[in-house]
């Protein structure tokens, strides 16, 4: 069978693909999981390790969804209270009318409270893609709130008036869990070994409805959302900041990671080898030890 690569999950036909053992352990642990009400919509969090231990927030990218990180979480939470949110509009939060970067920040500084990260001192901040623009913006409160932040491939070249990106807006649902898989894509398109994590993130991306399944997100998102500058934002930062890219990306090629690095030349730098940009699929284990070690860095 010729597999493809925009449609990984098509050939299982409903089926989990076989997984590790440290995987299957990773989501065994059952986290602490919680909704705080953000000037009108719920934002769901979900939390691991003990509270009173450092605090580190994770935020996903586009479209995504806290479950992104749920089988890193546990792997973080060797000595740090680690959550990860969904924003509004995506996962299990509410959706509203208007969605803008500068509220998802404040959505992430209500998260971190609510899951208690900020008990031991301020929390860290690490950001995905879509996720760094709120993460640069918080980077840059004058209430100097997070102790660092870590920009996960990123390449902070947000701008107001950039053109929206939109998804197609599918009329009907997905009849069958492995229908909606069968058409579960990443973007930007990538090849993605390890299927396992890529299953059971795709398995989280949907809600039921009454005749079906349909992807949880608010289509019209991004056409609703207002922009900020995130590459000013990030650097007007009143904290540490650092980068994680994969070496292979899309998103952070060689020229705009060169420019990150002229903009914020104290940035601590990692490359993750053998990584696309989607790195919590493409190499877990050692993303979560570039954060480890960045976080307790920032801590310390």
């Amino acid at each position: 069978m010729i597999h493809d690569d925009s449609r990984p999950l098509a050939r299982f036909a409903g089926a989990r693909p076989p997984a590790p053992l440290w995987y299957e352990e990773a989501l065994a642990v059952i986290p602490e999981t919680g909704m705080v009400q953000v000037e009108g919509a719920g934002v769901a969090w979900r939390a691991w390790g003990p509270v009173g231990a450092p605090g580190l927030l994770l935020v996903h990218g586009g479209w995504a969804h806290a479950s992104w990180w749920s089988h890193l979480g546990p792997l973080l939470a060797q000595g740090r209270r680690v959550a990860a949110l969904s924003l509004s509009g995506m996962g299990d939060s509410d959706w509203r009318d208007h969605y803008a970067i500068d509220q998802y920040a404040r959505e992430l500084r209500a998260v971190a409270h609510a899951a208690a990260l900020d008990v031991n001192g301020r929390p860290v901040i690490a950001g995905h893609s879509f996720g760094c623009a709120a993460t640069a913006v918080a980077a840059a409160d004058p209430e100097e709130w997070t102790a660092g932040v870590i920009l996960i491939d990123g390449s902070l070249t947000m701008k107001p008036g950039d053109a929206h990106p939109r998804m197609g807006r599918r009329q009907r649902p997905f009849p069958t869990v492995a229908d909606a898989l069968a058409r579960f894509r990443l973007l930007p398109p990538q090849p993605c070994d390890n299927v396992w994590i890529l299953d059971g993130i795709a398995r989280q991306s949907l809600r039921s409805v009454t005749d079906g399944y349909v992807w949880a997100f608010d289509p019209a998102l991004f056409e609703r959302c207002t922009l900020v500058d995130s590459r000013a934002a990030i650097v007007a930062a009143r904290c540490p900041v650092s980068i994680v890219h994969g070496d292979r990306s899309a998103i952070v090629d060689s020229g705009r990671l060169a420019g990150l690095r002229a903009d914020l030349p104290d940035a601590a730098c990692i490359a993750i080898p053998d990584a696309g940009h989607h790195i919590m699929l493409d190499q877990p284990q050692a993303l979560a030890t570039a954060l480890a070690t960045l976080h307790d860095t920032m801590r310390s």
